[in-house]
């Protein structure tokens, strides 16, 4: 029997789920098919609507090799694991004459752990061990909230949190989880053998194609404690959002309460020359605290220096001695040993990490107005990392609708480690680029405004005529307004001032859940719903409720972001130009994304206003133009208000 062609494949599989094939689409398969062929690695951008998925997914099940897909987003995880995934092993089952397995790999916090649902959580107060069922009040959200929980228990086959509708406060699931540093391990845990994150890897191991997520791989690949299988091909899709997860698992913190948290975790397993070491370490450390203004520490202040060096000392004395004291009182010794040492390890290794003070650290204090004052520290870059442990050993494939900035590839290559496309070095990981475009017709379908006759926006201060120029943008469009904001203040102060002038609901990002509120928005012609950064990713609304994306103004990073000017300034010391490669980057992916939630479907109509003139006027104004979706271009005010009032007239006669 000839092996069935990978045109073939993708034919059958786009059947299955009742799509309809396109170019970019086959263009992709053909391109990852010869990438893992080759063992080389490639970058994709894909388009809203080209159905990256199977473009991906059909190339690694013909492979036959062993494939891992990590996505950042939950949804995707589960379209790809409750939807892609099983139509598409069995529509190519009759072709490949096999039925490759699939199974979710999560990090351990995402699984309900039987142990501390039965045996309760170790706490920091007197009483040692209490049971957070009969301590929350039933009547209590918590006490609601656990109570379901442990019914849960009985029913649930994963014990993934995320299968648990509605879900849960963070508050209720940290009662019944464990991080993987509180975990006591299958074979010393009376529950080991029910383990619902134990049953979860054995899945995975046994599965042709794993789902993870970002966060996971990321660990994986800096604390070299292997969670994912051995794979032949790697598969990175929402790839744009790789380098921020990254450095996210990669950052460390210190606080008050986390140390203090600690120590009292410590206190009853130690002897008490070392518990008093540990709690006068902690002491010093939170009087500084109580001083620290936000900002960089370039050089870390002696008295800085000291009570690190102290907290680092002390946690290690802990950790040593709380292998050889046992506490007779303390029930289930086990896990109130292993919690404790989770809490003073961590405390130990950020302590140390700050105090060695690497040159490739950027260390920094923040200040919340609710949680005080933590100290932080994260890589100045991650793109050595990725490219020593992503791409050896294996085929890497990365994928999302925003890998080409201003033009290229290699503002995205070189994030991740890449040396821009078609430089060979020995050392040097061989890639490619293609953009497979997208199925609508951006020019047509599409207009990108840009306020060229508005004040260039100022750090702080109000915008009366950008509120002026949004609220005469939205009364042409009828509404069907999605409102992207660089900060949750400016989101705020515009609802506040449109719900003033406007005669149509204007709904913002935290008055509810992003769930409700894009249903909400989704539902009803005439409303505007207003947010963040946070929401320019998640939002999913095609057709006619959605015709007018407006952002406030261009989101580079604030100033005074300790890591991103770090990062910057490295940039400019090696020679480049720091500002395009890190602020002006960072700008272009959010711009995209931002973009991207205009055109959702072949019929949708619309207009992306830019409400700050710099993309119009600055030099690299083109830069960010050109990492847009292709739409036809404008400063015109009066051309844009006839269009948008021509869109709604038409959504209104259609409707």
């Amino acid at each position: 029997m000839t092996k069935p062609s990978l045109p073939e494949l993708l034919h059958a599989a786009v059947a299955a789920v009742g799509g309809a094939e396109r170019p970019g689409q086959v263009t992709m398969a053909e391109a990852v098919g010869q990438a893992i062929d080759d063992g080389t690695h490639l970058l994709v951008q894909a388009g809203t609507g080209t159905g990256k998925s199977l473009g991906y997914l059909v190339p690694a099940l013909a492979h036959g090799d062993r494939v891992v897909v990590a996505t950042a987003t939950l949804a995707l995880q589960r379209q790809l694991v409750e939807r892609d995934l099983p139509r598409t092993v069995e529509a190519l089952h009759p072709l490949l004459r096999r039925r490759p397995e699939f199974a979710m790999l999560k990090g351990r916090s995402n699984y309900l752990c039987l142990h501390r649902l039965h045996e309760g959580v170790p706490q920091d107060d007197e009483e040692g061990l209490f049971d957070p069922f009969e301590a929350a009040a039933p009547t209590s959200k918590l006490g609601q909230d656990l109570m379901r929980l442990r019914d849960w228990s009985d029913e649930t086959e994963t014990g993934d949190r995320d299968d648990l509708t509605p879900g849960v406060s963070d508050r209720a699931w940290g009662q019944v989880s464990v991080t993987s540093r509180e975990c006591l391990g299958a074979t010393k845990c009376a529950y080991g053998a029910e383990c619902f994150a134990e049953a979860a890897r054995e899945r995975a191991k046994l599965a042709d194609v794993v789902v993870t997520n970002h966060a996971l791989l990321a660990i994986d690949a800096i604390e070299g404690a292997p969670v994912v299988p051995q794979h032949d091909v790697l598969i990175v899709d929402e790839a744009h959002e790789l380098v921020s997860r990254v450095t996210g698992v990669a950052t460390g913190e210190l606080t008050p309460g986390q140390v203090n948290r600690a120590v009292r975790r410590a206190a009853k397993l130690v002897d008490e020359k070392a518990a008093d070491q540990l709690q006068t370490a902690a002491e010093g450390f939170e009087k500084l605290m109580e001083l620290a203004l936000p900002g960089r520490l370039q050089e870390l202040p002696e008295d800085l220096a000291y009570a690190l060096m102290a907290l680092r000392d002390a946690a290690r004395a802990v950790i040593t001695a709380i292998g050889n004291t046992r506490d007779r009182s303390v029930q289930d010794e086990d896990a109130v040993r292993k919690q404790a040492l989770a809490a003073v390890e961590n405390v130990h290794a950020v302590a140390e990490r700050i105090a060695n003070g690497s040159e490739y650290d950027v260390v920094w204090y923040e200040r919340h107005d609710r949680f005080g004052a933590s100290l932080r520290v994260a890589p100045l870059s991650v793109s050595g990392l990725l490219r020593e442990k992503l791409f050896a050993d294996r085929s890497v494939v990365l994928t999302s609708a925003t890998l080409k900035l201003g033009g290229d590839f290699n503002g995205v290559g070189a994030s991740l480690g890449l040396a821009a496309e078609g430089v060979e070095g020995e050392d040097l990981p061989v890639w490619k680029g293609i953009d497979v475009g997208s199925p609508f017709d951006y020019r047509k379908q599409g207009i990108l405004y840009v306020a060229r006759h508005l004040a260039t926006p100022g750090r702080e201060g109000s915008r009366d005529d950008m509120m002026d120029e949004l609220a005469e943008l939205i009364q042409a469009a009828g509404g069907r307004t999605l409102g992207l904001f660089s900060s949750m203040r400016a989101a705020q102060a515009a609802a506040e001032e449109l719900r003033g002038r406007l005669d149509r609901p204007v709904l913002l990002q935290g008055e509810d859940t992003l769930g409700e509120l894009i249903k909400t928005f989704a539902g009803d012609a005439a409303t505007c719903l207003f947010g963040t950064l946070s929401l320019w990713q998640g939002v999913d609304v095609p057709g006619p409720n959605c015709q007018l994306v407006v952002m406030d103004r261009i989101p580079f990073p604030r100033p005074d972001d300790p890591l991103m000017s770090a990062r910057q300034k490295a940039v400019e010391e090696a020679g480049g130009n720091g500002f395009m490669a890190v602020a002006a980057t960072h700008a272009a992916l959010l711009m995209a994304q931002g973009a991207g939630r205009l055109v959702r479907a072949t019929g949708d109509r619309g207009v992306v206003a830019v409400l700050d003139p710099r993309l119009a006027n600055a030099r690299y104004g083109s830069f960010l133009r050109a990492s847009l979706p292709d739409f036809w271009y404008t400063t015109d005010r009066n051309q844009v208000r006839r269009s948008l009032a021509a869109i709604d007239a038409a959504a209104r006669t259609a409707g």
